[in-house]
């Protein structure tokens, strides 16, 4: 199971006051990360935004790092619950090829909805950003669906290659004219030339 489904899924074992401060903690987080920008996302101004104080945001999240890291498994919770679904297009009875197009466009929503959320996360990572527990979930369903769609591609390494694409700071350059559309279907382009289905 991915970190983003633990992360969907522990409100069930929470307090309902636990599960009511972590709610309002990501709010905050991601409110603060639209108005101010990464840079001003602080613990302080998160737990005061949230009305908690700074020690539950600390024993909840431990650092910045692990604020976004959390905010991003939950925004991709829903994600993250389709893909080991079988409902098409996500889930398991799609064909592989609808699958890997239909997983590559929801990613592209989430970055489309929570770019800021995602360059914020990328850079409090560094070079630990290979290692989140979300992208570590990705990786893995696209090289599932590698694999299965071309056997004998180096799947691991193709995965990487499609993930890249999603680069905060890449992503913020290539859709600064707002063409979303565009980039879905660059993304779904590079997925046909590595499957073999590329025009």
């Amino acid at each position: 199971m991915s970190e983003a489904t633990t992360a969907h899924s522990a409100g069930r074992g929470e307090r309902a006051d636990a599960a009511r401060n972590r709610r309002a903690i990501l709010r905050a987080t991601e409110e603060l990360l639209a108005e101010c920008g990464a840079e001003h996302v602080s613990l302080d101004r998160v737990a005061a935004a949230a009305g908690v104080g700074k020690g539950t945001v600390f024993r909840r999240f431990g650092s910045r790092t692990g604020l976004f890291r959390a905010l991003l498994a939950d925004r991709a919770a829903q994600l993250a619950e389709a893909i080991h679904e079988e409902a098409a297009p996500l889930g398991t009875a799609a064909p592989s090829s609808e699958r890997l197009s239909a997983f590559l466009d929801a990613v592209a929503g989430i970055a489309e909805r929570h770019l800021s959320l995602i360059a914020a996360h990328e850079r409090a990572c560094g070079d630990g950003k290979l290692d989140d527990p979300t992208y570590l979930g990705w990786h893995a369903h696209l090289c599932e669906l590698l694999r299965e769609l071309r056997p004998g591609l180096d799947a691991e390494f193709a995965a990487h290659l499609l993930l890249a694409a999603f680069d905060g700071e890449l992503v913020r350059r290539l859709t600064a004219d707002g063409d979303w559309a565009r980039f879905r279907q660059s993304v779904r382009d590079l997925a046909d030339l590595l499957i073999g289905q590329g025009k």
